[in-house]
């Protein structure tokens, strides 16, 4: 709830497409990265209120272990926010199997970027969780956000507010061609 609150009331938050998504395992948010917070965003409007009810639906999300689990308090926050340990800069072979796993019983998150820009142009996917979804075929969902490289620039630690941020989570895209190649 106080995601909603701070997104919401503190912010103007304008949600479009949440029913392009559904409630099934094996779906795959894929947003677009600009600050410490877009996956709470994400991870918050895509299934609220539903949530409240069934906090199962909350998507998983892996996040730099570094920002989100060196220190203890953000540790116990980020495990009950379902967010998976990654080991930045480096082939975390665990992470990437915990992640296979997670996607397989509900939602995930992931970054394609794998890091947050600066100026807000997309970056260059990384090449880690294509072979996640080769593995696990998953229903895979773009998800777009404008703003909140606004309300937490890259090197600002507060969140700042009465910012108008936009959320789109866009139909379903039909990967099926990349599928049909062989892991490896």
């Amino acid at each position: 709830m106080a995601a909603v609150f701070f997104f919401k009331v503190l912010n103007r938050t304008i949600v479009i497409g949440k029913e392009n998504v559904g409630v099934e395992t094996n779906t795959l948010l894929l947003p677009n990265h600009q600050s410490m917070i877009d996956g709470f965003l994400v991870g918050t409007f895509v299934y609220f209120p539903r949530t409240l009810l069934r906090p199962n639906l909350f998507p998983w999300l892996p996040a730099a272990w570094e920002n989100f689990f060196e220190n203890p308090v953000m540790r116990w926050f980020s495990d009950n926010w379902r967010c998976i340990p990654v080991k930045k800069g480096r082939k975390d072979v665990g992470a990437m199997l915990r992640m296979e796993a997670c996607l397989r019983q509900g939602t995930m998150i992931v970054f394609p970027e794998g890091t947050r820009t600066r100026d807000g142009r997309l970056l260059p996917p990384r090449s880690g969780i294509g072979y996640v979804m080769l593995k696990t075929r998953p229903k895979a969902i773009p998800v777009c956000m404008d703003g909140m490289n606004g309300l937490q620039p890259v090197g600002h630690f507060w969140p700042r507010v009465f910012r108008t941020i936009l959320l789109y989570y866009g139909k379903p895209v039909d990967l099926s061609e990349f599928y049909s190649r062989p892991v490896g």
